[in-house]
């Protein structure tokens, strides 16, 4: 009896996370270009790739590399920047409680931004989903293309033409997803705090600019959240 909702539900997180595809292509062709650049082959790109798979980290690492920055620096930025998968592991997971230790540690290796976003959306807005099949569908459809759009990339190389602008995507991409994000006043103060340290240290060093503004972004949200200026 609940065979096609099955499918139907796979089908959904397919379908809703689709449109997001238009910036998640130029994204990962950025970060396979990124790779060459670095000095990356095509198995240590893939890997990275496979491994990782997170593309704002992978971007600030792979600069790092090439700036042959210290590997406490690299791994440092990578985390910090990605320190933002706990919240989002620690708000989807009850949605996921049910469910075996096995499944559930398949479905945090995909965790994404968008797909975070897309699917406690539509936890909330439809509680009868299948609420693993939709996650799925999301997820990895996202993983697939990220995977193939970085191969891409690294075959490709330096042959895209700087014209095609595709590094605008990476910050559309991202302000897709923070603008809905910022539904209340610390998470709110956390983008504006840390976007305008970023700017402002942006000229320091081994990209430690990001570093400094993603902190210092977490440091006054949680500020906000505990004294509730």
């Amino acid at each position: 009896m609940r065979g096609p909702a099955i499918d139907e539900d796979l089908v959904a997180g397919v379908r809703d996370v689709s449109p997001l595809m238009l910036g998640i292509v130029p994204f990962a062709l950025v970060a396979g270009i990124a790779a060459v650049d670095a000095g990356l082959g095509l198995p240590e790109a893939v890997g990275m790739s496979v491994i990782v798979f997170a593309g704002a980290s992978q971007l600030a690492a792979l600069e790092l590399l090439g700036e042959n920055a210290p590997l406490a620096v690299v791994v440092g930025t990578a985390v910090v920047i990605n320190l933002r998968m706990l919240m989002y592991s620690a708000s989807i997971a009850p949605h996921f409680a049910e469910y075996g230790r096995r499944l559930r540690a398949g479905l945090a290796y995909l965790l994404t931004d968008q797909a975070y976003a897309l699917s406690v959306a539509e936890f909330d807005e439809n509680p009868d989903r299948s609420r693993w099949r939709y996650y799925l569908g999301a997820a990895a459809s996202l993983w697939v293309v990220w995977q193939v759009g970085t191969v891409a990339g690294v075959v490709v190389g330096a042959g895209v033409p700087d014209a095609w602008g595709l590094t605008f995507a990476v910050p559309l991409v991202f302000l897709a997803l923070l603008v809905p994000a910022t539904k209340d006043r610390p998470t709110t103060v956390a983008g504006v705090a840390g976007g305008a340290v970023a700017v402002v240290a942006a000229g320091l060093p081994l990209n430690l600019g990001l570093l400094v503004g993603a902190l210092s972004g977490i440091a006054a949200g949680l500020v906000t959240e505990v004294t509730g200026a």
